[in-house]
């Protein structure tokens, strides 16, 4: 769909990201690294601090605003049901614990869906300012330049980019994969925000990128960035990407590596 509508809904979604990721960049110095935590959520290493809700409440003021017949869905709890068709789903800083260490593999990442699933995806990265966006059946772009997939290498020759859960159980059962999984790629990459390692998939930076844990605000934008380019992002055995598993490469390297995964039975979510 490259309709109007869906022009109409890119470029709010990119000036709402980037009014954030300025946000986000030019008030953190007055912080330091004394930036407040204001809370946390799954366990007391999975932090939200002021910045985002501050940058969740400029996103969607700005976006219910422009449409206010809209619904919204944000990580740090904006829920507002919508009657347009229109849901926007939101991830104000994806990589906050980088963000309060500040390293710079952080990102403000929206997108929109509708009743045929994502139709636009927009991720800024604060700090080096680049912009992915992609429109559903209209390809994604890297600051207005087109991402393709190139042919991807062989799974013993692949970069992998891999996150981790915040519970400690979950954590001690990824790193269990991961020790089966290292061994057999050609190295992995662990950056700390889902969103930018779906778009580096898409940039070529890596050649494949797997997580269990991920919510609707870190694959919306980021998951269609990775699929306008050329990537398969999926589950295993057939179901999709969610919460149990996101699996993401380009044909030929999605399916060794699923099948991988599935040996090792990655999707069983585990608790705590």
């Amino acid at each position: 769909m490259t309709g109007p509508l869906a022009g109409e809904l890119l470029d709010l979604a990119v000036a709402a990201a980037t009014e954030a990721a300025r946000l986000v960049v030019e008030e953190r110095p007055r912080a330091g690294r004394d930036l407040e935590v204001a809370a946390t959520k799954s366990s007391a290493t999975d932090i939200v601090t002021e910045m985002d809700r501050r940058s969740e409440r400029v996103i969607v003021d700005r976006l219910l605003a422009a449409r206010p017949d809209d619904g919204v869905l944000g990580e740090e709890g904006a829920d507002h049901e919508g009657t347009s068709g229109i849901t926007w789903v939101v991830d104000p800083i994806d990589g906050t614990v980088n963000y309060l260490y500040e390293i710079p593999s952080y990102a403000v990442s929206i997108g929109a869906s509708d009743g045929d699933g994502p139709l636009v995806g927009v991720v800024v990265n604060p700090v080096s300012g680049e912009t992915w966006t992609a429109v559903r059946g209209g390809g994604a772009f890297l600051d207005g330049r087109p991402l393709r997939l190139a042919e991807p290498p062989p799974l013993e020759m692949a970069l992998v980019a891999t996150g981790f859960g915040y519970g400690r159980n979950r954590r001690a059962r990824q790193a269990e994969i991961l020790r089966s999984v290292l061994p057999v790629v050609r190295d992995i990459r662990r950056a700390g925000a889902a969103s930018l390692d779906l778009c580096a998939l898409a940039t070529g930076r890596v050649d494949a990128y797997y997580e269990q844990g991920l919510q609707p605000w870190d694959l919306a934008a980021g998951g269609l960035v990775a699929t306008e380019a050329g990537a398969v992002v999926t589950g295993l055995r057939g179901r999709p990407a969610s919460e149990a598993l996101v699996v993401a490469a380009a044909p030929g390297l999605v399916e060794p590596l699923t099948a991988l995964l599935s040996d090792l039975a990655a999707d069983e979510l585990v608790d705590g």
